[in-house]
């Protein structure tokens, strides 16, 4: 229960205060500056040149907020019986299992219900990941859990994004209804996303006081990673109009959302000392391929479910999946991720760098190594929220 019954206080929000990880932190140190206003932090002890924001007015990406705001602004997208019946649900170019010949052979059918699929693959990541993750930081941002000393107008925009984040889980829940309606095709999908799944996974093996810097980074790397396709989608005609435009009401937020949190990772590195820093670098990599490697069980369980031989569909996997493509669009889809974390002075850790290296993150080092580059493949290996 939360809310004025016994003024409970009991908030679930994440919390993290950098200040706990410091063996000279003091009292003090630890009650925020009442005249801050709209400031950034000066750098915890430790922290030295390490790209924190310094004092550096905060300006905000959200000054026209309340006049752009899908939430404030955007229609109700209502999918009719009288829409036109040729549309498609998602692009056959973004679907990776629409390119394999063996799911082709299925026949036009199931051909049609792996694009429904893909599509409610889509809508259900974008609605648990804001409500289950996103979420929780920003309520914490503003909260005040998350002890960063952030300048107050900053505190103030994580509850805009809390409203956004909100109406995103509700516009594309509200969307995956109404196309279930439409088509009769009901929605194969995992009780959760597999990237919930690895994430927990991360967090179990962290020890306990450090499993909420995971999750901020884990926000962080999913709030500004861009790819290629979610820019594209809202842009094909062929797709069912209210799908992109729900796509599109969602993307013109996100821009806001991407601006904010790599603000947000400033605050973050300079308010942690040197070895809490190295501890998060080394792991920075496998959050970024926890939020972009493809489910592959989710997909194996679609295919079954066609009536695909079990040496088949392990074959569609194998072929579509292959390590160089899913690789090859980690790197370009999380290029401005890393950019964002470069110039904190993450890579400049030898181990770091070797990290973020051999998890292809990180272009081929000149010409010796450029024809052992895979190529981007064809079909996007990932269903991504908007960028």
């Amino acid at each position: 229960m939360c809310g004025v019954v016994g003024l409970f206080q009991g908030c679930p929000a994440v919390s993290f205060c950098p200040a706990r990880l410091r063996p000279d932190r003091t009292d003090r140190a630890q009650d925020p500056d009442p005249d801050a206003g709209t400031s950034a932090p000066a750098p915890a002890p430790g922290a030295g040149d390490g790209g924190a924001a310094g004092e550096e007015p905060y300006r905000s990406p959200f000054r026209t907020w309340y006049e752009r705001a899908s939430v404030r602004q955007a229609p109700r997208r209502l999918v009719t019986a009288a829409d036109g019946g040729v549309a498609t649900f998602f692009p056959p170019a973004l679907v990776p299992l629409a390119s394999h010949r063996l799911v082709r052979d299925l026949g036009p059918a199931a051909y049609e219900q792996v694009l429904v699929q893909h599509l409610y693959r889509y809508l259900d990541f974008t609605a648990k990941l804001e409500y289950l993750v996103v979420n929780r930081t920003a309520l914490g941002i503003a909260h005040g859990s998350v002890d960063l000393g952030l300048p107050r107008e900053m505190r103030l925009d994580a509850l805009k994004i809390y409203c956004d984040e909100a109406y995103h889980t509700l516009m594309t829940v509200d969307l995956l209804e109404q196309i279930t309606d439409r088509t009769r095709i009901a929605p194969r999908l995992p009780e959760e996303p597999y990237f919930l799944r690895r994430l927990a996974a991360i967090q179990e093996s962290t020890e306990p006081e450090l499993r909420p810097l995971v999750e901020l980074l884990f926000v962080i790397v999913s709030e500004t990673l861009i790819t290629g396709s979610l820019s594209a989608i809202p842009r094909d005609q062929e797709l069912l109009p209210q799908i992109r435009d729900t796509i599109q009401d969602h993307a013109s937020d996100e821009g806001r959302h991407h601006a904010y949190f790599a603000l947000f990772a400033r605050h973050l590195w300079g308010a942690l000392d040197t070895r809490t820093r190295r501890w998060a670098a080394l792991r920075l990599p496998g959050l970024i391929h926890t939020f972009l490697d493809p489910d592959l069980d989710s997909m194996r369980e679609e295919l079954l479910g066609y009536g695909m031989p079990k040496d088949s569909v392990e074959q569609v996997l194998a072929e579509v999946f292959t390590s160089a493509g899913v690789q090859a669009y980690a790197r370009s889809s999380a290029e401005t991720t890393v950019r964002h974390f470069a110039a904190l002075g993450v890579l400049e850790d030898p181990e770091a760098r070797e990290a973020f290296d051999r998890q292809g993150l990180l272009p081929p080092a000149g010409p010796a190594r450029a024809s052992s580059a895979p190529a981007p493949d064809p079909a996007d290996p990932v269903t991504r929220r908007a960028p």
